[in-house]
């Protein structure tokens, strides 16, 4: 167990009452000179960003739109073109979720900053538009080495000054006005800036030449099932944007629930039902190894931290990945009561309501898990079908715009079974399945294996600037 005293008079020093250990721990440890972040620097101003001036293309960065290295990944939206799979960005937006940015800047994430999800904006990202959940702050000086330096060398105090609370941590403006910064380091590494900034620059030179052939992992299944099933993305995309049209009564009593909502009768919905329907007669009740359901609830009291199985929640889906969390172990009481939603290796789980509806995962090896009563369970039949060929139909462009078009509620809308087991899907024998499977991961590797040299590129910067400090 870890003890630290700390008196009632520096605990009101604290305007926010902090008591948590790291922090009170992270006050005593400055013995040797520093300089304050305010020293080192500055909160530019932020004009606000009228939706008025964005009925035009521009880019638009979220969070979960930046990996662990920094490297940024926006959307790209325009509100004259405003479409059904990004309208969770309009409207964040609308509600003035949205930051510029100017070259120099330093974006660090207010919730869960131990990811490292900071960015450094340079001349390509400062056209970008960010989430308000980002700080933005400007370095008074050696801008490139502090980046790396709080990706490293100061990445504890960072920790140390963010609230830990009950869930994951998060940071604000006041935490970092915490920081302090050894002054020795600090200008060792500016009286080496000359030396040290150059090969910064080489090497993000050659960053920034692998990132433009990266592709994304969507891009990828998008691009293979274009090319296997001849999609025409350009005519679908060209629809999207029809924002007038006209439907016949009869259309409106074709549909089993009388649906008559805009978004179900678009022309863009019809195309992507066409184009799959003549790729195939088949729809994914047919190999089905079980009825699609839906997942089990839960109340506090079945969670057990000393269980061995796993509640896989949408939370646990969102990376599109199945990602355990010991925070989320049941009791093996719960478990044995809702046997029926257990999971196993090659199930697909898919989010079937609320913001992430249509996130879908599969799992990948065998562990004791029940599923949420948010998501549904697809189990295909082995023998007929590769789940793993499902699994990257299922993220497809095409697949994810019928759930956007056959979604319905008010507020919290749903997507259910009964409705996605009438989704087409292909029907092709199991080798050519492997065989279309085998080319996404083939370049899934690929792509991996950029990420590993901008990976190791990056390496090479902190190590620089380690031995710099270190002489």
């Amino acid at each position: 167990m870890r003890v630290n005293n700390v008196n009632f008079e520096k605990l009101s020093h604290e305007r926010t009452l902090r008591n948590d250990y790291d922090f009170h721990r992270y006050q005593e440890k400055h013995e040797c000179a520093y300089y304050t972040f305010n020293d080192l620097f500055e909160y530019p101003d932020s004009p606000a960003v009228l939706v008025d001036d964005l009925y035009d293309d521009f880019k638009y960065c979220e969070i979960g739109d930046v990996d662990k290295n920094g490297y940024v990944a926006p959307v790209h939206l325009n509100f004259n073109n405003r479409n059904l799979l990004d309208e969770n960005y309009y409207k964040k937006i609308e509600k003035g979720d949205i930051i510029s940015v100017d070259s120099g800047d330093i974006l660090i994430s207010k919730v869960r900053p131990n990811l490292k999800k900071y960015v450094l904006i340079d001349d390509i990202t400062k056209d970008i538009y960010f989430t308000s959940a980002f700080i933005r702050i400007k370095p008074k000086k050696i801008p490139n080495i502090i980046y790396y330096c709080l990706r490293t060398i100061f990445y504890e105090n960072l920790i140390a000054v963010s609230r830990q609370g009950k869930g994951y941590p998060t940071i604000n403006i006041v935490d970092l006005g915490q920081l302090r910064f050894n002054k020795d380091i600090i200008d060792r590494l500016s009286s080496n800036e000359s030396y040290i900034v150059p090969k910064i620059k080489d090497a993000e030179n050659t960053i920034k030449s692998l990132s433009t052939t990266t592709l994304t992992t969507q891009e990828i299944i998008d691009s293979v099932f274009q090319r296997e099933f001849s999609f025409d993305y350009d005519t679908f995309e060209e629809l999207k944007t029809h924002k007038n049209y006209t439907s016949r009564q009869s259309l409106f009593s074709n549909n089993p629930d009388l649906r008559f909502s805009v978004k179900y009768h678009r022309p863009a919905g019809d195309f992507v039902m066409k184009q799959l329907s003549e790729m195939t007669d088949k729809k994914i009740k047919h190999f089905l190894a079980e009825p699609i359901v839906l997942g089990a609830s839960i109340s506090p009291s079945d969670f057990d931290e000393n269980g061995e199985a796993y509640y896989v929640s949408m939370a646990t889906i969102k990376t599109l990945e199945v990602e355990l969390d010991e925070t989320q172990l049941v009791s093996s009481t719960y478990y044995e009561a809702h046997i029926a939603k257990a999971l196993q290796k090659g199930d697909i789980i898919v989010a079937r309501s609320g913001v992430a509806i249509g996130k879908t995962a599969i799992v990948k090896d065998d562990f004791e898990g029940i599923f949420a009563d948010f998501t549904m369970r697809i189990r295909f039949d082995n023998a007929r079908y590769n789940p793993t060929f499902a699994y990257y139909y299922l993220r497809s462009k095409y697949f994810q715009y019928l759930i956007e078009v056959y979604k319905k509620g008010l507020q919290n809308q749903n997507i259910f079974p009964i409705v996605m087991q009438e989704f087409p899907i292909p029907d092709i024998l199991l080798g050519e399945q492997q065989r279309i499977l085998d080319e996404i991961q083939d370049e899934i590797s690929k792509q991996d294996e950029i990420n590993n040299q901008i990976a190791e590129l990056r390496n090479q910067i902190v190590d620089i600037i380690m031995e710099t400090i270190s002489e």
